[in-house]
């Protein structure tokens, strides 16, 4: 790419798109720190092959295929290897929040982390970041019909996740005539992707 106005729109696209990539990396691989590697490695490749972008096709897009190629790179390269536990004790160690969206959202997070890679990577790109069935398709390098199916199949599962009762947890046995009573927010945030 050439041409200074063209350098400087492409670069303000670039840094436009960083919030939904990390949100889509963060979706991919579950951990902040990781998913901000994952997006600077994305974006360095990006970078180094502008030349490869055709102007007039979804930037947003095809930045998404980088990120995710990189993930799956990754994630066959680590594969054998055993996970570092470091911050996984501490995580499950948080004083509770006080604020029920803070832990609707967490119990959404935690069910988006119980699909599997394929549903939750396509209700990511179609649900929250809005691509339509075909992008998420070009992304995923599959056909349309497995993205709807994949959608459909994760907002299925994450549904029966978000609905069903605590497993033994404080107060499992209360208020038993009014199944998720007290939890008004689960419903919603299953609904909401």
């Amino acid at each position: 790419m050439s041409g200074g106005s063209h350098d400087s729109s492409l670069h303000d696209d670039l840094v436009a798109a960083i919030p939904n990539m990390r949100a889509f990396a963060i979706s991919l691989c579950g951990n902040r720190d990781h998913a901000d590697d994952l997006v600077q490695e994305a974006l360095v490749k990006a970078w180094n092959h502008l030349d490869s972008f055709e102007e007039g096709t979804n930037l947003k897009a095809w930045l998404f295929t980088i990120l995710r190629n990189a993930y799956f790179s990754e994630l066959r390269k680590t594969k054998r290897e055993v996970a570092d536990s470091d911050g996984q004790l501490a995580s499950r160690l948080s004083v509770p929040a006080e604020q029920q969206g803070h832990l609707d959202l967490l119990d959404l997070n935690n069910a988006l982390g119980k699909l599997p890679v394929d549903q939750r990577e396509a209700l990511i790109l179609v649900g929250a970041e809005g691509f339509s069935y075909e992008d998420a398709a070009a992304i995923s390098g599959c056909a349309v019909g497995t993205v709807k199916s994949r959608v459909n199949r994760a907002r299925a599962r994450l549904n029966e996740l978000m609905t069903a009762p605590p497993d033994g947890g404080p107060g499992a046995g209360e208020d038993k005539a009014a199944p998720g009573a007290g939890q008004p927010g689960r419903r919603r945030a299953a609904g909401a992707i």
